[in-house]
């Protein structure tokens, strides 16, 4: 499916031209096509370099574009595009999958739709292209192709997803997904919410506001802040409320 004039085009799209093409070859080589192909290297290890690359990128644009934006805000707008289906959307502007290489079983169930796949390929290709050009070949490609996803979301900061991102931070970090108690206090038309979200038994964030929504997404949204903080060190103190406009 792929040869060396469809890597060709992928290095055009890419606006890059790699010096060692095995690199790219192993970056768009799924672990399925390498099980079936002897002396195939897949894109995993590949992966693992990206991912901390397109983090570093991303968050480095995010911090310089924004210089208003709180902690938790940053956080939010990095996971804003750095997940798997943001990914996966920004290889598909690329017409990444069809140069995928898949085993037999991953071409019958479509896998160069798949975001898990099409996620894991893209930063496969920053990775390689880090190793291939350096550092500010890949930043220059993170910016170009992440960069308009990054300003879109800046835009709609106040409707971000704050629940989806911490889903996604405490996965990447904590192995886990976190859970709300939600109180309420008040009459039924005029209710008030409490939302306490638990991060492995842990209460990391506190909001409030008129509806369960909006309490949960505050709740998140200091959570994701403390996370990021505290990652690695002792818990703190317990969090106090966000109040955000309801």
């Amino acid at each position: 499916m792929s040869g060396p004039a469809t890597l060709a085009e992928l290095e055009d799209r890419l606006g890059y031209a790699f010096r060692d093409p095995s690199l790219l070859r192993q970056a768009v080589t799924h672990r399925s096509w390498a099980a079936e192909h002897s002396g195939e290297s897949d894109n995993e290890r590949l992966e693992f370099l990206g991912d901390a690359v397109v983090g570093v990128v991303v968050a480095d644009m995010a911090y310089r574009r924004h210089p208003d934006l709180l902690e938790g805000a940053l956080t939010a707008l990095r996971i804003s595009v750095v997940n798997a289906g943001a990914l996966a959307a920004s290889a598909r502007d690329l017409g990444l999958g069809p140069h995928i290489l898949l085993g037999r079983g991953e071409v019958r169930t479509n896998g160069h739709e798949k975001d898990s796949i099409l996620s894991d390929a893209f930063e496969a290709v920053v990775g390689a292209v880090w190793l291939d050009g350096g550092s500010d070949a890949a930043f220059s490609l993170v910016e170009r192709l992440i960069g308009p996803r990054l300003d879109a979301s800046s835009v709609r900061l106040d409707r971000i997803d704050h629940k989806s991102a911490l889903q996604e931070l405490t996965a990447r970090l904590l192995d886990t997904a976190p859970t709300y108690v939600l109180t309420d206090v008040g009459p039924a038309h005029d209710k008030w919410y409490t939302a306490t979200v638990l991060v492995n038994g842990e209460a990391m964030g506190v909001g409030e506001g008129r509806s369960k929504k909006v309490a949960e997404q505050a709740a998140a949204d200091q959570a994701i802040a403390r996370i990021e903080e505290s990652a690695g060190s002792s818990p703190a103190a317990s969090p106090e409320p966000l109040h955000p406009d309801a």
